[in-house]
């Protein structure tokens, strides 16, 4: 039993009648919750939406989100979560790593239903449609997702770019304008030219949209609109394996979403490219 489902079920005596109903019920399937509102909990329970968040709050969490977030954890660890660095000890056959990176990619894709907050990715998706230049940036593992963004807002008619050279990005946002958007992708939301370039993104009056994890880092601080992915790295000397997953699965949403609003325009053009694309492979 993972520590917060242990933690629960040891001070579920102390609880109230109402927190203990719930206690009680997440202890029942713990699988279920994170995909939960408060209100389905709630009548889970039997008990009151308030009743929740005291819940939450008793042990030790300030929201609902972050319970949710935390019993994902709980309920994914397993051996077959390969981001410690000790896992490199083990001597496995190719086909069980491939079959041990599928299952912690699924978690992490799977728990970042619990760490973006709709709103926020309304709001991305909203400042999406009406840009005309968008710059994606992000170095290390997350250079990976800034390229992607890049190439995908290019098919459907955006002046879209993403380069790893600093220099460059810093040449390039005194001619962004009030309304492009700049898109800052870091993993920790700490990494310095990342942060840096955002900064002077807002203050030529960009629109900062930030993918990083859910924590109080200057990136998460600064950005006009942040997507947040779930905390999966267990140690960094392996290298980002689970996080990248999770940054390209929002790229890929906010693609899809600003796709099926565009105009008719810009669908014939997209196939006309296609069209192209398929002529030439002969």
């Amino acid at each position: 039993m993972g520590s917060l489902l242990a933690q629960i079920e040891k001070e579920l005596e102390s609880l109230s009648e109402a927190e203990a109903r719930i206690g009680q019920t997440i202890l029942d399937s713990p699988s279920q919750i994170p995909s939960m509102t408060t209100k389905e909990l709630s009548a889970r329970a039997g008990v009151s939406e308030a009743s929740v968040i005291r819940f939450c709050k008793k042990i030790g969490i300030n929201s609902f989100r972050l319970f949710k977030m935390e019993l994902m954890k709980d309920v994914t660890a397993s051996k077959e979560r390969l981001t410690d660095f000790s896992s490199l000890q083990e001597k496995d056959a190719p086909y069980d790593l491939f079959r041990r990176v599928t299952f912690t990619n699924k978690s992490a894709i799977e728990l970042s239903l619990s760490s973006i907050d709709r709103k926020q990715l309304e709001a991305a998706v909203a400042v999406l449609m009406t840009a005309k230049r968008i710059v994606f940036y992000g170095v290390g593992g997350s250079a990976a997702a800034a390229f992607d963004g890049s190439y995908k807002f290019t098919r459907i008619g955006y002046q879209a770019s993403s380069s790893q050279d600093f220099h460059y990005n810093l040449s390039l946002i005194p001619y962004m304008e009030k309304g492009d958007i700049f898109v800052a992708i870091s993993l920790s939301g700490k990494t310095q030219d990342v942060v840096e370039l955002a900064t002077f993104a807002k203050k030529q009056g960009v629109t900062v949209v930030a993918i990083t994890k859910m924590d109080r880092s200057p990136l998460y601080r600064l950005a006009d609109i942040t997507l947040c992915t779930p905390n999966v790295e267990e140690d960094f000397r392996i290298g980002t394996i689970a996080s990248r997953m999770t940054q390209l699965n929002i790229i890929d949403t906010l693609y899809l979403s600003v796709f099926h609003e565009k105009d008719e325009d810009t669908i014939t053009a997209f196939l006309k490219a296609r069209d192209e694309a398929l002529r030439l492979r002969r």
